[in-house]
């Protein structure tokens, strides 16, 4: 298969020098993506106070419970093309990818139509106060409109992405980046709008970004040109994209719902710690989506040297992504933290007494959970391995037992015995220490089994 300029030759060293080259798109998009709820949350709370901006940051875990089930099968569609570019099988990259498009679009539009009648007695579960619930309503209704766009393009961006392009979908979503921030302004500032203005404004750019990327892959002269006269479903592919995407998303899903509940322990605190919790978890979403990025860079690259069948590389990239992941984290939440003031400050409106406990309850989190955010870099990338060697089913169950299981028995017996918020915090660095540990010994366990000389195996 011949490789075009924009594709990285992954089954090669330097391995640290390409993964950092891969990288730097990869963190400026998902940080560009990451904008869409920031601006929501800082123009809304800005312009339109506290309440709103509860409104708003409050329905984040709920989406990505609903979302995260399907979106989850964008990840089988990525590593599929990564291991037929690396055991160079056009026609398989080819039956791919118009069978993943046709997927998304297919599961988009249920999304959003489950999710759009269902809301406000999912909102109501969370135990969301009234004093927020009709304007959490109205914006997860508007933002469940934009899922069949944010899941074609997440779709797309996985299959060019493990081409090695990453330049691409940066360029995209800096288009619908600033088309989204520009929006929000106009229709909360000059029209009046509150939540529904900054919903709207964030679904239009989902389109916008969904629009371009396929559209590129349609003028693509690389292996993953798109072609509508192409589009269907074939049972085997179709498979083979659940069997390593519905494990994936499944753990996406019961990630979502252990936040859900968390979400709701939150909320049981008030309308202050519910706003300074948002705009504190919102920061710490662009450190998550910065080490996210080395989570692609090690699905990508353990993904083409499985299907070049290069076993032995698998071990140095782990390593180095981990590293990666540690570094960007480390640096990242320290910098946030010093300047945790003028951050958190974007989001709070006013001045007083409200102001200032909002902002307190903004550190309160901060300090418990940021500072110690290179441990989930560090869980994510072992996941990233562990997918890209196809074993999609036991990352699913090892986070299910190591992060999500322990989060929800966490709240059920230690946060009934100490009713404070902090508890409540300290659930995440726990559950992502124990994940990691569980991964490294499996990942030692399937690598080994990987390198082993063939004339063992037969003893």
């Amino acid at each position: 298969m011949a490789t075009k300029r924009s594709e990285l030759n992954m089954t090669e060293g330097p391995f640290l020098k390409k993964i950092i080259l891969f990288m730097i798109p990869l963190v400026l998009t998902g940080l560009l993506q990451t904008l869409y709820n920031a601006a929501d949350l800082v123009v809304v709370g800005r312009f339109r106070g506290e309440l709103a901006l509860a409104a708003v940051g409050c329905t984040g875990s709920l989406t990505n419970l609903i979302v995260g089930l399907f979106m989850g099968l964008s990840v089988g569609a990525g590593v599929l093309v990564a291991h037929a570019i690396g055991a160079g099988e056009q026609n398989r990259v080819e039956k791919v990818v118009h069978n993943s498009v046709l997927l998304s679009g297919i599961l988009g539009i249920f999304v959003a139509v489950v999710g759009v009648i269902f809301a406000p007695q999912l909102l109501a579960m969370m135990d969301t106060p009234d004093t927020v619930l009709a304007g959490a309503t109205l914006y997860l209704r508007i933002i469940l409109c934009g899922v069949p766009a944010s899941m074609l393009y997440n779709y797309c961006a996985a299959m060019v992405r493990s081409t090695g392009d990453t330049k691409h979908p940066l360029i995209f979503l800096t288009v619908s980046g600033v088309i989204n921030v520009v929006l929000n302004v106009i229709l909360v500032a000059f029209f009046g709008m509150g939540v529904e203005g900054v919903a709207i404004a964030t679904i239009t750019s989902q389109y916008l970004s969904a629009g371009m990327i396929l559209v590129f892959m349609m003028r693509s002269d690389t292996c993953i040109r798109f072609s509508p006269k192409k589009l269907g479903l074939d049972g085997k592919i179709v498979k083979k994209i659940l069997y390593i995407g519905v494990p994936s998303g499944i753990q996406g899903c019961l990630f979502s719902f252990s936040n859900v509940l968390i979400q709701s322990s939150i909320n049981s605190f008030g309308d202050v710690v519910m706003a300074g919790s948002a705009a504190g978890a919102n920061i710490d979403a662009f450190v998550y989506i910065a080490m996210n990025a080395v989570y692609h860079a090690s699905l990508t690259f353990v993904g083409q040297n499985m299907g070049a069948k290069k076993y032995k590389n698998i071990k140095r990239i782990t390593i180095l992504c981990a590293v990666c992941a540690t570094v960007i984290g480390i640096g990242m939440s320290v910098f946030f933290y010093l300047f945790r003031e003028f951050f958190v400050g974007l989001y709070v409106s006013g001045e007083g007494a409200i102001r200032e406990a909002v902002m307190e309850a903004a550190f309160q989190r901060m300090k418990f959970i940021m500072l110690l955010y290179f441990l989930c870099g560090i869980m994510e990338v072992c996941c990233g391995t562990m997918r890209g060697m196809g074993k999609s089913i036991t990352a699913m169950v090892i986070s299910l037992l190591g992060a999500c299981a322990f989060r929800i028995l966490w709240l059920e017996t230690v946060f009934q015995l100490f009713p404070v918020i902090e508890c409540v915090y300290l659930s995440y660095p726990i559950s992502w220490t124990l994940t990691i540990v569980a991964y490294v010994i499996c990942l030692m366990i399937y690598y080994r089994r990987l390198v082993r000389p063939k004339n063992e195996l037969l003893r």
